[in-house]
């Protein structure tokens, strides 16, 4: 997958969760990237966070450290 894409479906799934409650928000982004992320994905996401995280939403790099490092 292109970064800008990858990039673009992280901050929506941030955009989405910005709304719960402040405890809850990097838990839920991780969990939702654990879900539904195949593990390509999740590395790739990891490694762009390791990076730097150009144009990532905060709470996606909050995320990082609950989002499984896949195998």
């Amino acid at each position: 997958m292109s970064p800008e894409k990858m990039v673009t479906m992280a901050n929506q799934i941030a955009t989405f969760f910005a709304s719960q409650p402040e405890a809850d928000r990097a838990a839920r982004v991780a969990a939702h990237v654990n879900d539904f992320w195949e593990p390509r994905m999740r590395r790739q996401l990891l490694d762009h966070i390791a990076a730097g995280g150009a144009g990532l939403n905060p709470l996606v790099i909050e995320a990082a450290a609950q989002i499984r490092e896949p195998a």
